[in-house]
């Protein structure tokens, strides 16, 4: 009833802010993903040629030549200090994320869904800044990490898919959410694959700094759409803390208290699993780049941008194929399947040494991603009711561990029952 007090000691609730419109959350997913593998590719690349005009280098510009630098050391010091750089972004990422997207994540359940919209759109879009600072000012490459680490504290991209799948999740009914996920999985892999072949074709007719700055125009549009146009889905929002560390001691108990309808070592090894397949297939990606621009393949940014948009198709495949199979083959030999077809891939680039088998180590990956759903589904029914929350920021710490992020693809859970949430 209006006007009745809160009870002492309950949070009281607080009014959504006003929107111009209730829009959905599928924009922000399209637009966050595309200017996200815009910039991946090209930092990678950026990089390379930055470290070798330093050193002087200049041998992998020309493909005719490229099997004659193979062991020419300024190309392995290039190599060298590319992967390096990388490494320490991703990894200076990771560590950040670890500890803030536990706590973003539960507060979302809280104050609802545009908070963590805006703070995570506003750190891809700081990020962006520093990487056009970077380019334009020849700053040096360190400022790449202090980017990374900016973004990871806002809840970067993790943050925001967390939030959009929970916002499906708060709004969809059984029968119809299915086909929100599968929209927003869309919206991922058309994003990506239409960022990498305009970022590769683009690169190479006019440099890089162009495409950073469309990825921050799109980020300014997507931060202020998650501000002032999307529809908050949490219907009763209510005041909470940020920085707290129950939600971390939650996380701890999910694994030391005992149960007798969870097993738990079960439940840490679907958890290092879950882990290994992500960072394996998503690590992997700033590695196939560098690889690409090295010998014996030499690729040119259009190449690199194939390759990249090969990379965003199993979002689609994958799931189409997911749906197919779980008709008819039980959800662990979907799995199995998953996790064949990756290990094949990459074993094709392993030993990948011309163009067209690069290109078919990536078709191999086309279900690469049905592995995580169905492991998703298993951690799901090992955890009591009463810890899905804390379930689900587990998974959210699990996903940032990769870059660019893993979102998982509906589940089989996801088609006919509906997991309690927080707010509720």
């Amino acid at each position: 009833m209006e006007g009745r007090a809160s009870p002492l000691g309950e949070p009281r609730a607080r009014p959504a802010g006003a929107v111009l419109y209730r829009g959905p959350v599928e924009p922000l997913v399209f637009l966050a993903n595309f200017a996200l593998v815009l910039q991946g590719p090209l930092t990678t690349q950026y990089l390379w040629h930055r470290f070798s005009a330093d050193l002087g280098y200049n041998g992998t510009r020309d493909r005719g030549n490229c099997g004659n630098h193979s062991g020419d050391p300024i190309m392995q010091e290039v190599e060298t200090l590319t992967s390096h750089w990388t490494l320490y972004t991703n990894v200076g990422g990771f560590l950040v994320g670890l500890f803030s997207s536990t706590l973003l994540g539960a507060w979302s359940d809280c104050v609802g869904r545009r908070p963590l919209l805006v703070l995570a759109s506003f750190g891809l879009l700081l990020q962006a800044l520093v990487s056009i600072f970077v380019v334009q000012l020849q700053l040096h490459v360190g400022y790449f990490v202090l980017g990374r680490i900016l973004c990871a504290l806002l809840g970067d991209f993790s943050g925001l898919l967390a939030a959009g799948f929970a916002s499906v999740a708060d709004v969809s009914s059984n029968r119809n959410r299915t086909i929100r996920m599968a929209l927003l999985e869309a919206c991922i892999g058309v994003a990506g694959m239409l960022a990498s072949l305009l970022g590769g074709h683009w690169l190479r007719a006019q440099g890089y700094a162009n495409p950073f700055w469309l990825a921050l125009a799109l980020l300014i549009a997507m931060t202020l759409y998650a501000a002032f146009c999307f529809g908050e889905t949490v219907k009763e929002p209510t005041r909470a803390r940020l920085f707290t560390l129950r939600h971390h001691r939650s996380i701890v108990q999910l694994y030391v208290t005992p149960a007798p309808e969870k097993s738990r070592k079960h439940l840490a090894l679907y958890s290092l699993a879950i882990f290994v397949v992500i960072t394996v297939h998503f690590g992997a990606q700033d590695i196939l780049t560098l690889y690409e621009l090295s010998t014996p393949l030499c690729w040119d940014s259009r190449l690199i941008g194939y390759g990249s948009a090969a990379q965003h198709l199993p979002y689609l495949t994958s799931l189409l194929v997911l749906r197919l199979l779980q008709y008819c083959l039980a959800d662990t030999w979907v799995a199995e399947i998953g996790l064949a077809f990756n290990i094949l891939g990459m074993v094709v680039f392993a030993f990948a040494t011309i163009t067209p088998l690069m290109f078919t180590g990536y078709g191999l990956l086309f279900l690469s991603l049905v592995t995580t759903p169905v492991i998703r589904a298993k951690l799901s029914k090992m955890v009591l009711h009463s810890e899905h929350g804390c379930w689900k920021r587990l998974l959210l710490t699990l996903n940032s561990s990769s870059f660019p992020r893993a979102p998982d693809l509906p589940g089989p859970e996801d088609r006919g029952q509906e997991e309690p949430s927080e707010h509720n």
